[in-house]
């Protein structure tokens, strides 16, 4: 789990860093490195899309990243 929790997050960052581009400059990176909207493009956008669902049950457990450092260190 812990393995799908990084690839997961991984896979957040890379969104939210193409969402800024596209906010900001008008440059979808993904669609630019793949192209518009092909298959490739809709598998990424697709896997960034489960990956927040993925990300939304450690959230609503309150056992984000943040929390799993705190028990390591402890």
């Amino acid at each position: 789990m812990r393995s799908l929790n990084l690839v997961t997050l991984a896979l957040l960052i890379v969104g939210g860093l193409n969402w800024g581009l596209v906010g900001l400059f008008q440059f979808d990176l993904v669609a630019a490195l793949f192209g518009e909207m092909s298959l490739l493009s809709r598998i990424v956008y697709t896997l960034v899309g489960f990956s927040a669902l993925w990300q939304i049950v450690p959230l609503l457990r309150g056992t984000g990243a943040a929390d799993s450092r705190k028990t390591r260190t402890a």
